[in-house]
């Protein structure tokens, strides 16, 4: 548990000042007993950054001539602290992975705290700051989202800086690994660049386009697949969170680098195809003919059949392309050469989610295109009757037999 606040006004400098001390010390006390063991690879220690972070604000604030401009500089550590300890909950990078679960939860009970102290401080100047970019936070926002919007025009461009120093062309991986800069600071301002804008929901983040955008999209040229990882999760949360007017002229160079980042590290190919198909459909839904869905299928398809044993590949693809299915529609039809050999093949996997995920797919695309005289569909057919027999051998076997029956019947309509 936090201490205590102090005394004094929560509206004076001395009772920030004294709050922002506790905090700090509070999780520099907790992590001085966190045993960390850095990769044998690796030159970078996220403890010591955490507690440069934190004792350079503890620092700022035990100065009693500490400025406005140093408080501020003073919020912003311990912020970025909090969202790295907070971060590494969802992260499986050996970084990170000395960071307990106490850890985190301790340092994000913290930034509710710094949220509540900054709010009775900063109070109206923060509005003023968030009214800058046109937001207007009326009721109901929490002290927490407010601190983080305040804070994204000075923390973002510094995430993007740290990201970038160690992004260089993946396809020369040996430059890459003897880069002057460890990238390991760029998996941590990942991190923190992905709390940051998690946090913040519709309507506020269409306002942050500005900011959150250029950022995320360094991230995602960066070389290091947690890198790009990152910036994937931030992409999606955008997508999910903002109007597609509001993207304004980055539309483009998103769908571009969601192009390029297709045929990525596997472990990031689910949140590829996520952010993806979010992004295409959401940006393209008034075109079905638009040339990013042609070229988007296209990368993927290529990605598939690459590897087409490759469980887990199908299986997130199988999960996440029916949105796109939907808005492609009839235009479908271009791509029949390619996916259909995909779908047979899968059809006849060992395993029964990978064949019921591909007679649903199937199913969505004999109803989005009502095509009868085509090869493809008599193969199709020839197919489902083969499954239907092969079932009696499955453990699934009802459920797979009931979506061959649906197709079947869709087929006779």
């Amino acid at each position: 548990m936090n201490p205590a606040a102090p005394s004094a006004s929560s509206s004076s400098p001395a009772a920030l000042r004294g709050r922002l001390l506790q905090l700090s010390d509070s999780i520099l006390s907790s992590l001085s007993e966190a045993r960390e063991a850095p990769p044998e690879h690796s030159s970078v220690s996220v403890k010591s950054m955490l507690e440069s972070l934190l004792q350079r604000e503890a620092a700022a604030a035990r100065s009693p001539s500490v400025g406005e401009r140093e408080l501020r500089a003073s919020v912003r550590d311990l912020a970025l602290a909090c969202a790295l300890l907070v971060a590494a909950r969802c992260s499986k990078h050996e970084l990170l992975s000395w960071i307990t679960r106490d850890l985190s939860a301790l340092a994000g009970s913290a930034f509710g705290d710094l949220a509540e102290a900054c709010a009775g401080y900063f109070g109206e100047d923060g509005a003023r700051r968030a009214g800058e970019m046109g937001i207007d936070y009326g009721s109901g926002v929490s002290a927490e989202t407010r601190l983080v919007i305040e804070l994204m025009p000075e923390v973002l461009p510094l995430l993007k800086e740290r990201i970038k120093e160690s992004s260089i062309d993946e396809s020369d991986e040996a430059f890459a690994a003897s880069a002057k800069v460890p990238v390991g600071y760029a998996i941590v301002a990942a991190h923190q660049l992905r709390w940051f804008v998690t946090q913040v929901y519709h309507p506020y983040m269409g306002k942050l386009c500005n900011l959150v955008i250029p950022c995320a999209l360094t991230a995602l040229d960066h070389w290091s697949p947690i890198v790009k990882g990152q910036g994937m999760i931030s992409f999606t949360h955008l997508a999910k969170n903002v109007n597609t007017a509001e993207l304004g002229w980055y539309k483009d160079p998103i769908l571009d680098a969601c192009c390029q980042n297709i045929a990525s590290d596997d472990d990031i190919w689910h949140p590829a195809v996520e952010m993806s198909v979010l992004l295409v459909t959401s940006t393209q839904r008034d075109n079905p003919r638009s040339p990013w869905f042609e070229r988007l299928l296209n990368e993927m398809l290529s990605h598939l059949e690459r590897q087409p044993r490759n469980k887990e590949r199908r299986i997130a693809w199988l999960e996440l392309i029916e949105p796109l299915l939907n808005v492609v529609g009839l235009v479908l039809l271009a791509h029949f050469r390619r996916l259909f050999p995909l779908l047979f093949q899968w059809m006849h996997a060992d395993d029964d989610e990978t064949v019921l995920l591909v007679l649903q797919r199937a199913h969505t695309i004999m109803r989005l295109t009502w095509i009868r005289n085509s090869p493809f569909v008599e193969r199709l057919v020839d197919e489902l009757l083969v499954l239907y027999k092969e079932a009696a051998l499955r453990r699934k076997r009802e459920e797979i037999r009931t979506h061959i029956l649906q197709i079947l019947f869709l087929l006779q309509q």
